[in-house]
Formats: C-alpha cells, sequence, structure tokens
C-alpha cells in the first residue's frame, strides 16, 4: 500500500495509524518515535552490575590454568572477569578485565589489534616489547599497548608474572571493527628500551600520591605530551589516607578497580 493510498477521516485515525505501521516492515522501516527512549534514553541504563573477584580466590586457579595449558595451545592465558550480568568480553559495559600468567621461558606471541590494552603488572616480573621496543615489567608497573602496535610478552625470570590486562573489546561488540593479525615470527624484533613511552612505572606513581596532601589523591596516567593515554580508555591510581573515604560521586563511565595494597571498601549507591 502506498502513503497515499492511507486515508485519514474523522474518527478514523486509530485505524489509519494501524494500517501505517503494519506496513513499515515489508519496507524494512521501522518509527524512531516509538523507540525513541530506548536509542535515546534520559539516563544512563548500563547492563553490568557491580561485582568483586578475590584475587586470593583466582590466584589457584591461574596457577591451575598454567599447569593444564601449554603455551602453544593459548595465545593468550588469560581468565577473563566476566560480570554476572553479562557475558565475555563484558567485565563492565565498556571495559574488559582478565589476568594473565606466563610462566618462566615462556613468551605470548607477537601480534597487533584494533583495541586498546592497558596492563598492571600484579606480581612477578616479565616483559613487553612494543613495535620493537623491549621494557622490563615489575611489580606495579602500567604496560600500554596503543592500536595497531606490534607487541609480544614474555618471561625471563625465575617465577611466574601475573598482570591485569584491560582493553577497551567491549565497545566492538557493537561496532564490530575489531579484528588481529599474528606476526610471521614468535617474537617481534625488538632492542631493550627503558625508560620507554609506553611503560609507566610504579615508582614516581607511588612517591606523586605519598607527597599529596589529600585525603584521597588521584594520579592520572598520560602520555609524555600531557594527553589522555587514549580516547576510550583511561587509567588512574588513587590512595586514600587511613581513616579517610573519598567524596560520593555519579560516573556515567565504569571503573575497573584493583587493590595494590592495603584494606578499604567500596559502596555503590542507589541511583
Amino acid at each position: 500500500m502506498s502513503p497515499s493510498a492511507i486515508e485519514v477521516e474523522a474518527g478514523k485515525a486509530p485505524k489509519a495509524m494501524d494500517t501505517f505501521l503494519q506496513a513499515l516492515p515489508s519496507k524494512n522501516l521501522e518509527p524512531l518515535w516509538s523507540k525513541m527512549n530506548a536509542m535515546v534514553p534520559p539516563t544512563p541504563n548500563p547492563t553490568a552490575e557491580p561485582a568483586l573477584w578475590k584475587y586470593e580466590e583466582m590466584l589457584p586457579h591461574l596457577h591451575l590454568a598454567a599447569k593444564l595449558v601449554p603455551e602453544e595451545d593459548a595465545e593468550r592465558r588469560v581468565l577473563m572477569l566476566v560480570n554476572p550480568k553479562m557475558k565475555s568480553p563484558h567485565t563492565t559495559d565498556t571495559i574488559y578485565g582478565g589476568l594473565q600468567i606466563v610462566k618462566p621461558g615462556e613468551t605470548a606471541p607477537a601480534h597487533r589489534h584494533i583495541a586498546y590494552a592497558c596492563r598492571f603488572i600484579v606480581e612477578g616480573e616479565g616483559f613487553t616489547a612494543v613495535e620493537g621496543q623491549k621494557m622490563p615489567l615489575v611489580r606495579g608497573d602500567v604496560v600500554v599497548t596503543p592500536t595497531w602496535h606490534w607487541h609480544d610478552h614474555g618471561n625471563e625470570s625465575d617465577a611466574p608474572v601475573i598482570w591485569l590486562d584491560m582493553l577497551n573489546l567491549p565497545l566492538f561488540t557493537y561496532s564490530p571493527v575489531h579484528y588481529a593479525e599474528g606476526y610471521a615470527e614468535k617474537r617481534y624484533p625488538s632492542t631493550p628500551s627503558d625508560p620507554c613511552e609506553w611503560r609507566h612505572p610504579w615508582a614516581p606513581v607511588q612517591k606523586t600520591l605519598d607527597a599529596s596532601t589529600e585525603q584521597h589523591a588521584i594520579y592520572h596516567y598520560k602520555q609524555k605530551n600531557g594527553a589522555p593515554l587514549s580516547t576510550t580508555l583511561g587509567l588512574q591510581a588513587e590512595r586514600l589516607a587511613p581513616g579517610a573515604s573519598s567524596k560520593e560521586t555519579l560516573d556515567s563511565s565504569s571503573f575497573i578497580y584493583h587493590c595494590v595494597e592495603g584494606k578499604g571498601y567500596t559502596d555503590r549507591l542507589a541511583v
């Protein structure tokens, strides 16, 4: 039925509307006004819920994975942190998190991908090479791998190294342009590079936090030119003084927190 064939007479508007709407699907059309609140919601409407993963409970599973999953069978030996209300790769609606373990003598082979990645070294020592620059990694360090940069990871120590992976992978669930390319060799050619623009050591971060007189101090990781690490994924370190609490905040962004040292608690207030 063509639009001109729909006549709206007095008292017949509801019927005309029904006829109009019923004709749309056959033309692959749908009225926006019927779903405006869902597509352009008046408030944030995340699916993910607050969740807690205790490191001491995950660690045995991580070490068991290291025993059962050979290096050659897992390009990245990672246990993903999956939000209870969602499926992988969602730790939150917008952030993917996972714990990766690399045993002594192992190398996670070189590849590159569209997603942006940050890694926080939880324990042990290892290395990451990005675009030919090999960086040593120790506890507390942050290393980033920008989009489409060749990178590989390895462990030349005598103990496992574990880090927290954080990527913007969930964004590509709805924008399917993410993919990865493997390098022809296991390692991308690299030379030692320390300092390096992609490595953020923990020592100066700790020094800055300890020098702050604020009860709640925040350090924002940035590029050398002062710009944010990326346009989609940020990283910050926070320090709360003994007995202190942070101010209540209401954010439209989501967070993954890793407790580096000390003890504390988090309250999620109703919104």
